[in-house]
């Protein structure tokens, strides 16, 4: 089976699973979140110690680690939490998954200039600008779906949705960057090797933690006290 097979298939298996455990319950949910946290910090951990031979310096990121895997794991749970926890939580993994797909599709497509060739080679100016039209249309499909409760705001849903796209698709793609350092540091190709075509969660998920916070955060923000 090919490496792309292998990366589609997971794929498809994670989402299909995903959306069954969100459907179930914020319980089911809750569990997840806690499995997926022991894994994260498991893998983010390896890599610091792998990355940093003084001990001061592991001790500090991994204190950062801890509090910034924590806070992507309490923005998720922020978002299950809302009155429409399910359609919300979705909409998130949704805006991260076309991201990924159109940083991917761009940047195989059309390749082009690196952003940071020395951190991450694969990455391209084109597959930025993907993912920022990739997930503005995802956000456009999504404010259509709700047309029924917000008949009269088209005027606003077109600069709202480029704003956003292009907030989430950096934030999304510093969380890459970020990721892929730490394993430069730590001379790993992967964060592990529970997923296969894919490596750890980490490798999977890099993305999603920024964009995790600062959803959880914008909810709280919104919601009255």
């Amino acid at each position: 089976m090919g490496e792309l097979t292998k990366r589609i298939l997971s794929g498809v298996i994670l989402a299909a699973l995903l959306f069954g455990d969100v459907w179930v319950g914020a319980g089911w949910f809750a569990a997840l979140l806690a499995v997926g946290g022991v894994i994260l910090s498991r893998e983010y951990l390896r890599l610091i110690w792998r990355g940093w031979p003084s001990s001061t310096a592991r001790v500090l990121w991994s204190l950062f680690g801890i509090a910034y895997i924590g806070a992507a794991i309490a923005g998720l749970w922020v978002a299950r939490s809302t009155e429409e926890g399910f359609f919300v939580t979705m909409v998130l993994f949704g805006v991260v998954w076309a991201t990924d797909i159109g940083a991917y599709a761009f940047g195989r497509v059309i390749g082009g200039p690196k952003i940071a060739p020395r951190i991450s080679p694969s990455k391209t100016w084109a597959g930025l600008v993907g993912g920022i039209l990739t997930v503005a249309a995802f956000i456009l499909v999504v404010f259509s779906y709700r047309t029924e409760q917000y008949p009269n705001q088209w005027g606003i849903a077109l600069p709202l949705s480029m704003i956003g796209a292009v907030l989430i698709a950096v934030i999304a793609q510093a969380g890459d960057f970020f990721e892929s350092w730490l394993k430069r540091r730590a001379g790993m190709k992967d964060s592990g090797a529970l997923i296969p075509g894919h490596g750890g969660l980490f490798d999977r998920i890099d993305g999603l933690l920024p964009v995790a916070i600062l959803f959880g955060g914008i909810i709280a923000w919104l919601t009255p006290a």
